[in-house]
């Protein structure tokens, strides 16, 4: 299976894809990272790996809608069949979920449905819950919203704040988001309405 990873930033849960991937532990191909910023360090780690990658800018689009129809575009161009949200700080349309139904994942630092949407580490620590963690969840058109494949728990300990939290939870992202991409590359995963089921 040929997937494209999509990024923003840092790349560390691309770094974990492309580790895993190099280890036979994937199940696919990480056939094109594509970043909608310039220069960002996960852009690095793409090329390190041989990887082909694609900036598009969302800048130079009028609209939501206009950009992910490039993004569309660039994706089909690379024949992808699998699309992985990693820390791509962009709000996809039904434009792009319209051209890859069932076929865009995620990952976010929270179980959700709690702590959707942006600072979710923050938002677990005013809310001071005592277990927070990671969800790979298939994009729908909500916030945060679609079904869920997977998630691991991460304990709040007193003293913590943001970045400790988010260091902690970040190491759980790194094993769970590809052991969830290779379970999708296998043919292990099927959707019943919002149920996921995973097969050994």
């Amino acid at each position: 299976m040929k997937l494209a990873v999509l990024v923003s930033g840092s790349g560390t849960n691309l770094q974990a894809i492309l580790d895993a991937e190099k280890r036979r532990e994937l199940g696919g191909t990480v056939a094109l990272v594509l970043s909608n910023v310039a220069g960002v360090k996960a852009l690095e780690r793409a090329a390190q790996a041989g990887v082909p990658t694609r900036v598009l800018s969302h800048r130079e689009h009028a609209s939501r809608e206009a950009y992910d129809r490039a993004l569309v575009g660039a994706l089909r161009e690379a024949k992808v069949e699998l699309v992985a949200l990693a820390g791509f700080m962009r709000i996809v349309t039904g434009t792009f979920l319209d051209a890859f139904p069932g076929q865009v994942v995620n990952i976010h630092p929270s179980l959700l449905p709690a702590f959707p949407g942006m600072h979710a580490q923050r938002q677990a620590l005013a809310h001071g819950v005592r277990l927070t963690g990671c969800t790979v969840h298939f994009v729908d058109g909500g916030l945060d919203s679609g079904p869920i494949l997977s998630q691991a728990a991460v304990p709040v300990l007193d003293g913590d704040d943001e970045a400790r939290l988010t260091a902690r939870i970040l190491v759980e992202e790194h094993k769970l988001y590809p052991a969830a991409l290779r379970a999708i590359a296998e043919g292990r995963v099927s959707v019943s309405g919002r149920r996921v089921i995973i097969r050994s």
